[in-house]
């Protein structure tokens, strides 16, 4: 199955090369981009805030930068994720590899 390439890809300015930076918020993204949305349920919402704001250094991590880190654990690992038939699959494959029983 040939792999599905990103459709809309942004390269955000960056403050390096330039003396000023510009206004509004500074960049903080390092590699092309797009903006998607997705939904998830309640309870991932209300985990996900949970654990940004479980950080014991005062520091916290937006949901995004949380969904961002575990899909690129995923990437990472190498596991092969075509052979899943289902999002519950999916999950249960993820969880035996993380080493936790799926739910």
């Amino acid at each position: 199955m040939p792999k599905k390439r990103a459709r809309a890809v942004r390269r955000r300015a960056t403050t390096r090369g330039r003396g000023k930076a510009g206004p509004g918020r500074p960049p903080v993204h390092n590699e092309t981009w797009s903006k998607v949305s997705v939904v998830l349920f309640d309870r991932q919402i209300v985990h996900l805030d949970r654990v940004a704001a479980r950080r014991k250094d005062g520091r916290t991590l937006n949901r995004a930068e949380i969904i961002r880190a575990l899909i690129d654990g995923l990437i990472e690992s190498g596991m092969d994720i075509t052979a899943a038939g289902s999002e519950a699959d999916l999950r249960a494959r993820v969880a035996r590899r993380l080493g936790a029983a799926s739910r």
